[in-house]
């Protein structure tokens, strides 16, 4: 920690911050001397420095905890802060990423999106350090190295793994081709290829339509573009197929309901308009709406701030028939049933998590498992030791649901009853027990992060001209 009379930080609101700099104008001719300077760090993050030692103070932002399942249930990973942790569920042991290579292949900064492709062969993890990580999962070997010139919000894997996409904050959503893995094969740096965008809008989302026809992305201004996936997308993705409007706030998730009746199926997403929506993607059609926020507003005693319960995370059982739907402010997960051919969707009921403030910052499931596997966490907890804190809970018999009845036998694991026990939990918490008022305090954290993540900034007139003047993502060329 840097010396307080040497350096400080002041929090400076957008909104508020022309009236601050005239403020601390003042303050400097009172000092006589240019004592402190604003200076202008990538994206959002405000910091002040003394000219002297020119050390810099960051106001760190809350990254919540992310969870990835195998699609075929042989291991699990939570990314939290900078740290991505693997626990193999087959051999029921920690993964130690990179071990046979002896590289140090951990990320510098918040991850802010992991995924595993289709046939679980890859593994790609990005975020806040401008880096996305493609990872072999036979040997948890990081195989590519992806520089960005922006921040990663979102990533995808073609069907066939061989193609790697990532979207970054300022809309523009690259593609990678991928060799076939090679043993003893040393780590190899590639180059994206931009694919599309949607300009100057985050993109919070990135989906495969489930016959790899269709890469489905949504953003922060309420949209959902489907574009048709090129046979050559090193070329550029130039079709769009079809715009999903009508939702009323930021898209934070996507998901695709199908069996095989409907191979096709439909897309699913929700958004911080409190609603699950169901979409004929190809057309573009709106095919139903589900109003989350006014049933979680009676389920929940301390309701927050505006009655305000954006969709968080959402994903779908095997068959299409229920949706698992993580809410801000929802101490548990809220189960809906989708009816494929009537094309509805319906609230069955809440599975509550009594005994903690888990509200869940992302969830997961398997093709081939009954359980959901959720996750609260968050890094850079302000006041608190712990820089990264998770907690991992599972509901067993995810796919023994009545999707017309809503009869269920849904059982919220303790933490011996969780497969591999405390051997899992403490290589993905990073610790068995946590402390309460830790874990309050991030539960709280949790309720807003989300929300502060997506909504879109206001910035004066005079702030947006700072913000464009302090871009680095200009480089020149070489």
């Amino acid at each position: 920690m840097p010396s307080r009379t040497k350096s400080f930080c002041i929090q400076i609101d957008g909104v508020m911050r022309s009236e601050l700099r005239g403020f601390l104008k003042i303050v400097l001719k009172t000092l006589g001397e240019n004592f402190f300077e604003i200076l202008k760090m990538e994206d959002d993050d405000s910091l002040l420095t003394t000219e002297d030692n020119n050390k810099e103070v960051v106001e760190l932002e809350v990254a919540p905890a992310l969870i990835s399942v195998h699609p075929a249930h042989h291991s699990i990973a939570v990314a939290v802060g900078c740290e991505l942790r693997v626990f193999n569920l087959r051999e029921g042991c920690p993964v130690t990423l990179g071990a046979e290579s002896g590289e140090v292949c951990h990320h510098k900064d918040s991850i802010r999106a992991i995924r595993y492709g289709a046939k679980g062969k890859v593994f790609v993890s990005a975020g806040d350090d401008k880096v996305v990580k493609i990872w072999n999962t036979d040997s948890w070997r990081c195989m590519y190295s992806v520089s960005t010139e922006k921040k990663v919000s979102a990533v995808a894997i073609s069907d066939d793994g061989q193609f790697v996409c990532y979207a970054d904050k300022f809309g523009v959503v690259w593609v990678v081709e991928l060799d076939e893995f090679k043993e003893n094969q040393t780590l190899v740096q590639k180059k994206g290829l931009p694919l599309l965008a949607h300009y100057c809008s985050i993109i919070t989302s990135l989906e495969f339509s489930p016959d790899g026809k269709f890469i489905i992305t949504a953003d922060r201004d309420f949209k959902i573009r489907v574009t048709v996936f090129p046979k050559k997308p090193l070329d550029g993705a130039h079709e769009i197929q079809s715009y999903c409007l009508g939702h009323t706030e930021f898209v934070s998730c996507l998901a695709f309901v199908y069996n095989m009746d409907c191979p096709q199926g439909y897309l699913v997403s929700g958004s911080g308009d409190s609603t699950v929506r169901l979409w004929d993607f190809t057309s573009g059609l709106l095919l139903h709406t589900c109003e989350v926020g006014s049933e979680v507003g009676r389920l929940v005693a301390n309701e927050t701030e505006n009655n305000y319960f954006a969709i968080t995370d959402l994903c779908a059982t095997g068959d299409g028939s229920s949706i698992f739907v993580a809410v801000q402010g929802l101490p548990g997960i809220l189960l809906l049933s989708c009816n494929l051919s009537a094309k509805t969707l319906s609230v069955l009921k809440v599975v509550s998590i009594n005994g903690e403030d888990f509200i869940p910052t992302s969830i997961g499931t398997s093709l081939t498992s009954d359980f959901l596997w959720m996750v609260m966490g968050v890094s850079n907890l302000p006041g608190f030791d712990s820089s990264s804190l998770a907690r991992v809970r599972v509901i067993s018999g995810s796919t023994s649901c009545n999707s017309e009845s809503g009869d269920e036998n849904h059982n919220i694991l303790d933490d011996k009853q969780v497969p591999c026990g405390e051997k899992l939990l403490q290589q993905l918490q990073g610790s068995l027990s946590i402390d309460k008022d830790v874990f309050s305090a991030a539960a709280e954290a949790v309720k807003t992060s989300m929300r502060n993540l997506l909504i879109k900034k206001q910035y004066s007139s005079e702030r947006r001209e700072f913000r464009k003047r302090g871009r680095n993502d200009r480089k020149a060329k070489r």
